[in-house]
């Protein structure tokens, strides 16, 4: 369980987010929650290989086809799934790892820990940055 202190020490720092699995429909939280935190301040560099460009900025097909510095990889992917996003990750500029609700991968999570990432799992960011820092949910 990632304590609130972390939490909120990540989202002061953090200001490029790559969302893993950033979805063009506006009604799946895959959607939402990258708008949320765009709406407050945060980039957001999409990562879907089925979209060109989602929230106004230029999609990419994953993330080691991003070309731009980002400081967390949002993960909106099935636990199943996350292994080889967590090891894009790795090679990557990002310095947090955050896994959405309902997503886990403990294999995954050590393995990043171990590289010198912050890892939270199965908790919501737009959900934890409305609670700690008094932002309006997107329904």
């Amino acid at each position: 369980m990632t304590d609130d202190a972390t939490i909120r020490k990540i989202l002061t720092t953090i200001r490029t987010i790559a969302v893993v699995g950033c979805s063009k429909d506006p009604t799946k939280d895959a959607h939402r929650v990258p708008k949320y935190m765009q709406q407050h301040g945060y980039r957001i560099i999409p990562v879907n290989p089925t979209a060109t460009e989602i929230l106004g900025e230029k999609a990419y097909p994953s993330l080691d086809a991003v070309p731009i510095p980002y400081d967390a990889v949002d993960i909106f992917r099935p636990s199943a799934d996350v292994p080889p996003i967590v090891d894009q990750a790795i090679k990557g500029p990002a310095k947090v790892i955050w896994m959405q609700l309902g997503i886990r991968n403990e294999a995954a999570a050590s393995k990043a820990q171990a590289a010198g990432r912050t890892v939270v799992q199965d908790h919501c960011l737009m959900r934890d940055h409305a609670r700690l820092f008094g932002g309006d949910i997107l329904e």
